[in-house]
């Protein structure tokens, strides 16, 4: 992987114009870039994208997230609240394919970069928004991070154990959420704009993401009037599916909630009668007796060491696996065999280990085809390649801070 890689992938034909910042944005961006998209990321002169600062552990300073988030992109440092950098905007997106933005609804209109402008500029872009409760509404102007649409979307309550307040989800789920629905809605749009030529709006909602998410949640209470809890580690009458102790103290997930996989478990457990017993013999009944059920396979998984157990349940055909780290999931032959993490070359970093282009294409695969970019490395070439500015006028622009 080098800055000067050909792009390759289903999109390869399609350029981006990515605004905004930290995740909700810039990963429906990486998405994009993943399977080829030309994603040319605008960012504010001097400090940039904070992703290039966030991240729990930093190398020589530097953010080890940024590398993952703006992967095959290309970075442009263009002044947004001036009008000489809102016209640059204009200009690129006259041969641009999409817009990208998750600024506060009302942002993008307040510097005249809205729908109605780009739209008379290109009526054939489609504008990808991302926001915390999307662009209407009475909430729509409020600020809204991702942590507040987990939790009015319905995620925050039912994460965690019920003897404690809500959690949160160990990742910045709703902002990745809204990501991703915001790149089904793009590809959607683009698929009509192939058959009649028309732009349009993309409106991704961080809530209206995760709310998506929630399973049967509305429907069980608008018709049993049942409120989902925090329920921990299991679901409520779906068993056995847990999180089991093993004799040499790890942890193994097995999931044999199915009649016929839990047969297949109690065969592994050497008690084939197990799943005649009328407390276990169906899906109900196991249910009602789950937490019976848990502590008998419990006891019996903490007689084994996790190996074993593993081996055992891919001999019976039973759903299970180890609770994985980062470490675990560099050593493990399948994440190997299906190179799901891939090293990348990065300027900066040497070798960098990170999880490779999901899903896979059996003919246009996606790939990781350039770094993380410095701030502003492509300014001059996107603007003297695609607006034909000179050499002599770029640096006029950067005198003036507008780039």
């Amino acid at each position: 992987m080098t800055a000067e890689a050909v792009t390759s992938g289903p999109l390869s034909d399609l350029r981006v114009i990515e605004m905004g910042s930290l995740l909700a944005g810039p990963f429906c961006g990486q998405l994009l870039g993943d399977f080829g998209a030309e994603v040319i990321k605008i960012e504010p002169p001097g400090g940039g994208d904070p992703m290039r600062q966030w991240g729990r552990e930093k190398a020589h300073g530097k953010s080890l997230w940024w590398p993952v988030i703006a992967r095959n992109k290309k970075s442009v440092t263009i002044n947004l609240r001036v009008e000489e950098g809102q016209q640059l905007v204009r200009d690129l997106v006259r041969e641009a394919d999409f817009v990208l933005e998750n600024f506060r609804p009302g942002t993008m209109e307040k510097w005249g970069l809205g729908f109605e402008e780009l739209k008379a500029v290109n009526p054939r872009i489609i504008m990808i928004r991302v926001s915390g409760f999307g662009q209407t509404g009475p909430y729509s102007r409020q600020a809204g991070f991702g942590a507040v649409g987990e939790a009015m979307g319905g995620l925050r309550y039912v994460c965690g154990d019920p003897s404690t307040p809500p959690s949160r989800v160990g990742i910045s789920i709703g902002d990745s959420l809204a990501a991703t629905f915001a790149c089904v809605g793009a590809l959607s749009a683009l698929h009509h704009r192939e058959r009649t030529g028309e732009g349009q709006v993309v409106d991704s909602a961080i809530y209206e993401a995760v709310l998506n998410m929630m399973e049967s949640l509305i429907t069980e209470y608008d018709q049993a009037g049942y409120v989902r809890e925090r329920t921990g580690a299991i679901l409520p009458n779906v068993a056995p599916s847990n999180v089991y102790p093993t004799a040499d103290g790890q942890m193994v997930l097995i999931a044999a909630n199915q009649d016929t996989v839990f047969r297949r478990l109690a065969e592994a457990m050497g008690d084939s009668q197990l799943a005649e017993d009328d407390r276990y013999s169906s899906h109900s009944s196991r249910g009602a007796n789950q937490a019976e059920l848990d502590a008998l396979v419990a006891a019996w998984t903490g007689t084994l060491e996790a190996d074993r157990v593993l081996q055992l349940m891919a001999e019976h055909g039973v759903p299970a696996g180890k609770i994985y780290r980062a470490p675990d999931m560099l050593e493990d032959p399948h994440f190997k065999a299906r190179n799901a993490i891939i090293e990348a070359l990065h300027p900066g970093f040497g070798k960098l280990r990170m999880q490779n282009v999901a899903p896979k294409l059996s003919l246009t695969p996606g790939a990781v085809h350039s770094p993380a970019p410095e701030l502003g490395e492509h300014t001059a070439a996107v603007l003297g390649d695609l607006l034909g500015i000179d050499g002599a006028a770029i640096e006029q622009l950067r005198d003036t801070g507008v780039i």
